[in-house]
């Protein structure tokens, strides 16, 4: 048996004959069918384009949140460094209150609350308040009871709405000449 060749001596393709189905009749959809696919697809379309629009928005929302838990856990950090400085400030003696040295750690002080208030914190005010456990940490307790902060020993400080860290307060009666003393 001798294979076909062309002039080069390669095989000659030969071309194959078409089904027996696309031989005679070609069957073509009718335009209501080709409307209900295209419909269909685009359909499908939509969906897809709305589920991708749906993952971007999750995903951008996610990052945001991973940001914001990455930047509380760097200002809870940051916060006592504060504190420290504010302590070093306070146990200054009377006499070096005024000096260079207490001037640029005043200046640092400043600072540190600008660039967290910058990031969205601020401190919380509760000398005077009443207590409130989900913003106060009563570390001492006066022994005539009472219901208000009658003294700080840390500040606290929120981030947005929520609580970077509770005040560490004593917490007592108020005084009779102390503001809202009657109110109550």
């Amino acid at each position: 048996m001798v294979d076909a060749q062309d002039g080069r001596g390669q095989p000659r393709l030969e071309a194959a004959e078409p089904p027996a189905d696309e031989q005679g009749e070609e069957e073509r959809p009718d335009l209501e069918t080709v409307i209900a696919e295209r419909d269909r697809y685009f359909d499908q379309l939509q969906r897809t384009a709305a589920d991708y629009a749906n993952y971007r928005r999750r995903t951008e929302q996610d990052r945001a949140q991973q940001r914001l838990e990455a930047n509380e856990h760097l200002l809870r950090e940051i916060v006592p460094v504060l504190d420290d400085l504010q302590r070093g400030l306070g146990s200054l003696p009377p006499t070096d209150r005024e000096s260079k040295l207490a001037e640029g750690m005043r200046l640092v002080e400043q600072k540190f609350l600008t660039i967290l208030k910058k990031h969205g914190v601020s401190p919380i005010d509760a000398l005077g308040q009443p207590f409130d456990p989900t913003i106060h940490e009563a570390v001492e307790i006066a022994p005539e009871g009472g219901d208000r902060v009658v003294a700080i020993y840390a500040p606290g400080y929120r981030l947005g709405s929520d609580v970077l860290r509770p005040a560490m307060v004593k917490v007592g009666p108020m005084e009779s000449n102390d503001r809202g003393g009657d109110s109550g």
